[in-house]
């Protein structure tokens, strides 16, 4: 099989009209950016409102190992099966982040015969979204430095001053900085830091504003530090919001692309469900689902971070209800969860994937908590035994569940043809009756209580000092309403990452919360998560350049 740039590099792709024009968009309802990607023009959006949407299909995955899952292939996949079978279906995934395409996790544009193409633009700059959120973001963190060297009208407090830069890079030496260094002329010397740009709260309104004038008046209300009286002070009250969006105003429209069957695809907004809420953004979604019969959309990592933030946060910020759930999973990460060596995992054991299926069945429960139908996609794999795949089945039969095998990755849409018929089955069988997982009136610690017990199975919540205090001043502002959204490790229900399996009985330690008003949500720090991540020993960086064609090689 030849590598997922070759296939990609190799592909037949439509000009990019004929792909909108699948979706009845007209040529002067994109922007086109070359041949072969477009934005879909903030006009042609607003005149989407009114029409009847389709059918919103979710896919998450168990606990990712370094043994794979496959949840974007499987996105890509299943929408490519969709319109095999005769439904207009769309896929609405998320843009890749630089610092994990360089570090160790690669790119996210599905794999094998299951891509979004170009594979490479996808993964590389794109049409630039990443870097105006990231110019957005900092130009707020310089004028906030600059309102201070200035005379600061606003008296903020140099200690609490919230509002950190951000870098779409994996940098640990950037976690922890000292500003202002060299003299009275380089502003104050104070203590800060950067995070990875998909962590940035601009990303997150981004994702979730639902047209300029609303992502205006989302980074308005922005909480950037706090002034000496205890009173916040804002993005809107440094006349920041202005100039933010007009930085955004073409990230906010959706790119559109194509699989490598020709269809559909809309990849925008920020990944990183471990850090951030980490979903494709709100008004890509309402747009595919006004465009389309179904809608694929994935959720990042694990269903016990991207799920749940999805369906708690996204759905009920965005006005979204799903029709059905697609559970990814694979025989060997689920063995590697039963305790088989990454090195043994082409060998044949049933008992470990017996003893692995615990992870997959807490998150079939998990999602079944929100009244959603529920699907298991078995992403095949070559040395998948037939004895494991039948004992897969046989598990989640005993949940009933259905659990289909899925080729896509080495067959495209055709090898995921079942899948789709038992998703449109799921989703047209009346059968979802879906409901968050908490309510709004909830208490702020309440919520990020709930999570833990309903979905981690942790036995309590333990806040550091500062935590209960800090959240209950946030209720009493008037920010008690908001959903929550936790930072864990994305390898564990639990935050000890070497933790597999389904445990239970564990504590949840609250190490930081962080207020997102403009996003519309609170973020809680849990364990030793990090919203800057590091390179590892070997990063993919160092295998990545260009061939004698000029042709990028080492991507995947």
């Amino acid at each position: 099989m030849k590598s997922d740039i070759q296939i990609a590099r190799e592909a037949e792709k439509q000009p990019i009209a004929e792909i909108a024009a699948k979706l009845g968009l007209t040529p002067a309802e994109i922007l086109p950016y070359g041949h072969d990607k477009a934005k879909i023009s903030h006009d042609a959006l607003a005149a989407l409102e009114g029409r009847p949407d389709g059918r919103l299909v979710l896919v998450t995955a168990i606990n990712p190992t370094p043994a794979g899952e496959g949840k974007t292939t499987t996105t890509v996949g299943l929408g490519d099966a969709l319109n095999r079978i005769g439904k207009r279906a769309t896929i609405c995934i998320r843009e890749a982040s630089l610092g994990p395409n360089f570090g160790m996790k690669g790119g996210a544009a599905g794999g094998g015969m299951a891509q979004i193409v170009p594979m490479e633009d996808m993964n590389l700059h794109f049409t630039g979204d990443f870097h105006a959120v990231t110019s957005a973001h900092n130009l707020l963190a310089a004028l906030i430095d600059n309102h201070i060297h200035w005379g600061n009208a606003l008296d903020i407090d140099m200690r609490r001053i919230a509002w950190r830069r951000v870098v779409d890079m994996n940098d640990r030496a950037l976690r922890e900085v000292v500003l202002g260094l060299g003299g009275a002329a380089n502003g104050f010397v104070r203590q800060s830091g950067f995070d990875i740009t998909v962590a940035s709260e601009v990303m997150a309104i981004l994702c979730l504003a639902r047209d300029l004038a609303d992502l205006q008046e989302r980074l308005g209300r922005i909480v950037v530090a706090y002034a000496r009286d205890g009173q916040p002070v804002t993005a809107r009250d440094l006349k920041a919001d202005g100039a933010m969006t007009v930085l955004l105003r073409d990230a906010l429209q959706p790119n559109l692309v194509q699989t490598l069957e020709n269809n559909p695809a809309l990849v925008h907004g920020g990944p990183f469900a471990n850090i951030a809420h980490g979903c494709n953004s709100a008004i890509a979604t309402r747009a595919a689902l006004r465009l389309s019969d179904y809608v694929v959309t994935e959720a990042g990592f694990g269903a016990d971070l991207g799920a749940e933030k999805f369906l708690d946060i996204k759905c009920r910020i965005a006005g979204l209800t799903p029709s059905a759930v697609v559970l990814v999973a694979t025989v060997r990460a689920l063995k590697m969860n039963g305790g088989t060596a990454r090195a043994d995992l082409g060998q044949e054991d049933v008992d470990a994937l017996r003893r692995g299926c615990a992870n997959l069945g807490r998150h079939i429960a998990n999602m079944r908590q929100y009244g959603l139908p529920v699907v298991v996609a078995i992403n095949h794999f070559a040395s998948d035994s037939e004895a494991e795949i039948a004992a897969l089945t046989d598990y989640c039969g005993e949940r009933g569940v259905r659990a289909v095998l899925a080729r896509h990755w080495a067959e495209g849409g055709a090898g995921a043809e079942e899948l789709a018929q038992e998703v449109v089955a799921l989703a047209e069988g009346g059968r979802a009756d879906f409901q968050p997982l908490y309510p709004d009136d909830m208490p702020l610690f309440g919520k990020i209580e709930t999570i833990s017990r309903r979905i981690y199975h942790a036995a309590h919540v333990e806040p550091a000092p500062g935590i209960r205090e800090q959240l209950a001043a946030w209720e009493a502002a008037g920010h008690g309403a908001l959903p929550v959204c936790i930072a864990k490790t994305q390898y564990s229900f639990s935050t000890d990452p070497n933790l597999r399996g389904a445990p239970e009985g564990h504590v949840v330690p609250v190490r930081e919360v962080r207020l997102a008003a403009g996003a519309g949500f609170v973020v809680a720090i849990c364990g030793q998560i990090m919203t800057m991540p590091g390179l590892p020993r070997h990063p993919a960086a160092e295998s990545i350049g260009l061939n004698d064609l000029g042709q990028v090689e080492g991507l995947f």
